[in-house]
């Protein structure tokens, strides 16, 4: 008989894992340019200049990006700093 292997986990590794299901979710519009988005990437997020543009370009072919994953929490205050730039965000 063949044995199989059981994978385990810590319960700190399954809340993570939990948590992690929470995105933050930038969507396309018509009312914020390139260089808006990206700003904000940059300046809220700490992404790249290469990063942001990469996620720019993502969501402006593909509707959407997640743009963070996380805590809702975390997410919220995110989200909100965001929105008052402007930018179309979510959370799912």
């Amino acid at each position: 008989m063949e044995q199989v292997e059981v994978e385990s986990y810590t319960l700190e590794e399954i809340l993570t894992s939990l948590e992690n299901q929470n995105r933050l979710i930038l969507w396309n519009d018509d009312h914020n340019t390139f260089d808006h988005v990206i700003y904000c990437l940059i300046t809220h997020l700490s992404y790249t200049e290469s990063q942001a543009e990469r996620i720019a370009w993502s969501v402006h072919t593909k509707g959407k990006c997640t743009i963070l994953e996380g805590d809702l929490t975390k997410l919220g205050q995110y989200r909100s700093i965001l929105l008052d730039e402007g930018l179309t965000v979510s959370i799912s």
